[in-house]
């Protein structure tokens, strides 16, 4: 394991300010996303205060900037997830300059989140990590890595040569699912509207396919009797094509809903689920993410033998930007935010 850390065991640096920069919504649009002021967090019993080094930026975010998500309250700091160093335990269980991620429980909705250069948060969905990676690289992984493992595991129970179709493929989730599956030695199938999306999954030993909607037909042309496994993250528009690719046994799990539509009409399951194929859900937490997984995944990362997927980074005051750039779909793969760019 890499010694080159990009922190201290012994310090944290200067002391804590009285304030920091944060990115604030303070209603729904895009219009009400400002980078202010705010003074830094206190942590309350059980709960850490991080120093973020790096955040990355989720479809949830998109929701709540546009008025779609649920249990939101205004103002408040945007951000579901945060990679960074332990700045303040109160309890001092989490030793000060410790390398820590944390994601999801009601981060950026029912309290201040990851958008932020200090975050407060319980401390049981807080992971700890020893990388000397970049924090760029550290920021792209914690929530992509949590939800990708707890499809694979839970929402499919993917088993090592097995076929995989992954609907939305050249997403940030789709990219590093399909890394995940191929370095556990599945035959990958992913999708993408795009040429230049295509030739990305082909560079990353996927087998790409233009989804025009009957992807399924495609499918089986590779495979006669479908895919064992497919991960849905495009949503409602292409679920009965997924079902459609799928072998007899085979398992559609419904984790992204990229296309924002999140419910169907008229759902008939005798017509839209083929015999034999199951249909299952994944939206998990940072405790569905084992600490071990996380460290495994960022140990490959850094020997060089797992590329989870391309990282965009913008400095905490252009996150308007950042987030007008993820919901036109500007860049292929994760973007990040420095808080202290």
């Amino acid at each position: 394991m890499s010694t080159n850390r990009p922190y201290s065991l012994t310090a944290t640096g200067p002391a804590t300010p009285a304030t920091m920069r944060a990115a604030v919504l303070t209603a729904p649009g895009i219009e009400n996303l400002h980078v202010t002021n705010v003074p830094v967090p206190q942590p309350r019993p059980g709960w850490v205060r991080i120093k973020v080094m790096a955040f990355g930026l989720n479809r949830s975010e998109y929701h709540s900037v546009t008025g779609q998500a649920g249990g939101m309250s205004y103002p408040r700091v945007l951000g579901i997830e945060a990679s960074g160093i332990v700045d303040l335990d109160p309890q001092g269980r989490l030793p000060s300059g410790t390398q820590v991620v944390t994601m999801m429980g009601g981060m950026g909705r029912a309290f201040d989140g990851g958008y932020a250069q200090y975050v407060v948060v319980p401390r049981e969905q807080v992971l700890t990590f020893d990388s000397g990676l970049p924090w760029e690289v550290i920021g792209s992984v914690p929530e992509t890595l949590q939800t990708a493992h707890g499809s694979l595991t839970t929402g499919l129970n993917l088993q090592a040569g097995q076929s995989l179709l992954i609907r939305g493929g050249t997403s940030a989730l789709g990219l590093a699912t399909a890394a995940l599956a191929v370095d556990m030695g599945c035959t990958v199938y992913a999708t993408s509207r795009r040429r230049a999306g295509l030739e990305l999954l082909a560079s990353r030993g996927v087998t790409a396919l233009r989804d025009d909607g009957a992807v399924a037909e495609q499918v089986r042309g590779y495979q006669p009797g479908g895919v064992d496994a497919v991960l849905e993250l495009v949503g409602v528009p292409t679920l009965r094509d997924s079902l459609l690719a799928t072998a007899v046994h085979g398992t559609v799990c419904f984790t992204g809903m990229l296309s924002d539509s999140w419910t169907i009409t008229e759902f008939y399951p005798m017509d839209w689920i083929p015999n034999g194929v199951r249909l299952t859900t994944y939206s998990g937490q940072a405790s569905d993410l084992p600490a071990a997984e996380l460290q495994r995944v960022l140990d490959r990362i850094e020997a060089g033998v797992l590329n989870l997927l391309p990282v965009h980074t913008y400095p905490l005051d252009e996150i308007v930007r950042a987030q007008q750039d993820m919901a036109a779909c500007a860049h292929t793969g994760k973007l990040v935010g420095l808080p202290w760019a």
